[in-house]
C-alpha cells in the first residue's frame, strides 16, 4: 500500500499550515492563554469557512467529499500548531448539528473524557457520541475544574455520560492521534532547531552526542507514528487506529518531554512553546482512549487472532 501524498493531499497540508500560520501564530496563541482558552468566536468561523469542519462532507451537502485520510492531514497542521477548541467534536457533527459545518456553532462533546467537558463554557451544543449520529443533549450546569492545559478550560458534569461509543468513535480516536502527530513533529523540530542555535562550550549543544541521541529519538518515533496514523485512515480498522493512538500518544508526550531537556530552563518559559505541547498532549493522551483502553483493543485482536 503506498502511503505518499498525492499533488492534492499536500496542497490541502501546505493551504491549511499558510492559514494558520497567518491567522494563528505566536501571538495569537499567547492571546489565546491569556483568554484561558476561550474561544476566538471570528476565527472558528473563519475555519468554518475554510472547510475545516467540513472536509468529509459530501459535496451535495456543502462539503468537501474528502475522506478520513485528508482529515488527518488537516488535524495534524492543527496539532501542530496547538490549534484549541474542540474541534474533532465540531467536525464528527458536520451535517448533524446545525451551524457546525460552516464554524457558526461551537460543538463540544460528553464521554470523550470521562466526566469532564472541554470548553463547556464556548459550546453551542453539547453531544454524545454512539452508534448513529452525534445526540445533542442538555445538561444544565457543569462545575469548572484546574486544567492541566491552559488552552482547554474544563467542566465536569453533574451526572457521567456514557462513553462514546460507535463507528464515529474510531473517527474520533484517529484525528485526536493526528493532533498528537502534529505535536510530535513540531517538538522534533523545535529541538533541533534550538540545538543548532544554543551555544555552550564554544559549540552549538546539537554537537554533543546526548543531544543527537535524544533528537533522533524523538524523530523516530514521529515518523513511525506517522506510518500507523495514516495507514489507520485508510483502513480505518478501530484496532490499528488504537495502535495509531498509542504510537502518536508516546511520540507527542515523549517527544515535548525530550524537547524540554533540550531547551532546558527556558522550555518552561512563556519564551518557548514546548511546555504548552507537554500539555496538551498529556491531556489528549486521555481523550476518547486512555492508553490501557487501546491496549486492551491491541490485546483481544492479538488474543482472537492465536
Amino acid at each position: 500500500m503506498d502511503f505518499r501524498l498525492t499533488d492534492d493531499q499536500r496542497a490541502l497540508r501546505s493551504g491549511v499550515r499558510e492559514l494558520l500560520t497567518g491567522r494563528f501564530g505566536r501571538e495569537a496563541l499567547r492571546a489565546a492563554v491569556d483568554r484561558e482558552g476561550r474561544l476566538d468566536r471570528d476565527f472558528w468561523r473563519e475555519l468554518g469557512r475554510a472547510g475545516l469542519f467540513a472536509l468529509r462532507l459530501p459535496e451535495s451537502d456543502g462539503g468537501a467529499g474528502l475522506g478520513l485520510p485528508e482529515a488527518a492531514l488537516v488535524f495534524e497542521e492543527a496539532g501542530r500548531a496547538l490549534l484549541p477548541g474542540p474541534l474533532v467534536a465540531t467536525q464528527l457533527a458536520a451535517g448533524s448539528v446545525p451551524g457546525a459545518a460552516d464554524g457558526t456553532a461551537v460543538v463540544t462533546c460528553a464521554g470523550q473524557l470521562a466526566s469532564l467537558v472541554a470548553h463547556f463554557d464556548d459550546a453551542d451544543v453539547l453531544v454524545t457520541i454512539g452508534a448513529g449520529a452525534p445526540r445533542a443533549v442538555a445538561v444544565g450546569e457543569a462545575a469548572a475544574v484546574r486544567s492541566l492545559d491552559p488552552l482547554t478550560p474544563l467542566h465536569r458534569l453533574p451526572h457521567p455520560p456514557p462513553a462514546a461509543s460507535g463507528p464515529l468513535l474510531g473517527a474520533a480516536v484517529l484525528l485526536t492521534a493526528a493532533e498528537q502527530l502534529g505535536s510530535a513533529a513540531r517538538s522534533t523540530e523545535e529541538a533541533v532547531r534550538h540545538a543548532g542555535d544554543r551555544v555552550q562550550f564554544g559549540r552549538p549543544v546539537g554537537g554533543f552526542q546526548a543531544v543527537k541521541h535524544l533528537c533522533a529519538e524523538m524523530l523516530v518515533r514521529t515518523e513511525v507514528a506517522r506510518a500507523a496514523v495514516r495507514a489507520a485512515a485508510v483502513t480505518r480498522d478501530l484496532t490499528e487506529i488504537a495502535g495509531a493512538k498509542l504510537l502518536a500518544d508516546d511520540a507527542a508526550v515523549r517527544g515535548a518531554r525530550d524537547c524540554l531537556q533540550v531547551f532546558g530552563g527556558m522550555g518552561f518559559t512563556w519564551e518557548a512553546d514546548v511546555h504548552l505541547h507537554l500539555k496538551r498532549s498529556l491531556l489528549r493522551a486521555q481523550m476518547w482512549l486512555t492508553t490501557v483502553q487501546a491496549e486492551e483493543i491491541q490485546a483481544q485482536a492479538l488474543a482472537s487472532a492465536l
